[in-house]
């Protein structure tokens, strides 16, 4: 990556840092949360032409990455203990 990053990479980047440290804490429901306003701020940028071809290519695969591991991730699906 380059010394010099735009604003819009860097709030892209703060957003995808919050959904790691939340899959990190199994905080399930936020992560996704987080995963969402990701998806909704990647498009939103991309839509308006403020990210370089090389960002949104990263973007779209680190989406895509979170995607795969948050496939049913939630705490709706986890079994208690107990039983």
């Amino acid at each position: 990556m380059g010394l010099f990053k735009s604003k819009y990479q860097k709030e892209l980047e703060a957003l995808a840092a919050k959904i790691d440290i939340n899959m990190s804490n199994n905080y399930k429901d936020n992560a996704q949360e987080n995963l969402r306003d990701l998806e909704a701020c990647f498009e939103q940028f991309k839509n308006d032409g403020v990210l370089k071809d090389k960002e949104i290519a990263l973007f779209e695969k680190k989406i895509a990455e979170y995607k795969e591991k948050m496939q049913g991730y939630t705490h709706k699906d986890q079994k208690p203990y107990w039983t």
